[in-house]
C-alpha cells in the first residue's frame, strides 16, 4: 500500500497534468483525507466513497478523496501502480462532476446513480415497480 503522502505526490502529479479551466471557481482545491469513508447507501461492509466534490459556503467548491477509503477498499498490499491509476480515475470523476456542476449540468450524478442503483437491486434494497 502507498502511504498518505505518495497518495498525495500522486494526486499532486495528476493535477498538474489537468488543463486549467478545471480549476476554475475551484477555491477550496484537492484535499486528500485520511478518513475511510462509508457510503450513506452501504448494505453491508461493501460500498465506500473514494473522492466526493463538494460545494459549501463556508470552504466553497473542492474535491476530497478519501486515503483510507482507498487503503480499506484496495487493500493495504495493492501496488503502487494500481494505487496511482485508481487515485487518478477518482480524481477525474470528481472533477467532471465540478465541469458539470459549473455547466448547470448533473449527466454524471444520474450516471452515479443509476450504478447506486444496480447496487442497491443486487443487494434487495430497492423495490422494482411492477405495472
Amino acid at each position: 500500500m502507498i502511504t498518505i503522502d505518495e497518495a498525495q505526490e500522486i494526486l499532486e502529479t495528476v493535477a498538474e497534468g489537468l488543463p486549467k479551466e478545471f480549476y476554475k471557481e475551484l477555491n477550496g482545491g484537492i484535499v486528500l483525507l485520511p478518513d475511510v469513508r462509508k457510503s450513506k447507501e452501504s448494505w453491508g461492509d461493501d460500498l465506500y466513497t473514494l473522492g466526493e466534490y463538494n460545494v459549501s459556503y463556508g470552504m466553497g467548491r473542492y474535491i476530497a478523496i478519501y486515503y483510507g477509503s482507498f487503503e480499506y477498499v484496495f487493500g493495504k498490499n495493492a501496488t503502487k501502480e494500481l494505487m496511482a491509476e485508481e487515485l487518478r480515475k477518482t480524481l477525474i470523476h470528481e472533477f467532471r462532476h465540478h465541469m458539470e456542476s459549473l455547466a448547470g449540468e448533473n449527466d454524471l450524478e444520474k450516471e452515479d446513480e443509476r450504478r447506486l442503483n444496480v447496487y442497491k437491486d443486487r443487494a434487495g434494497l430497492r423495490r422494482v415497480k411492477r405495472s
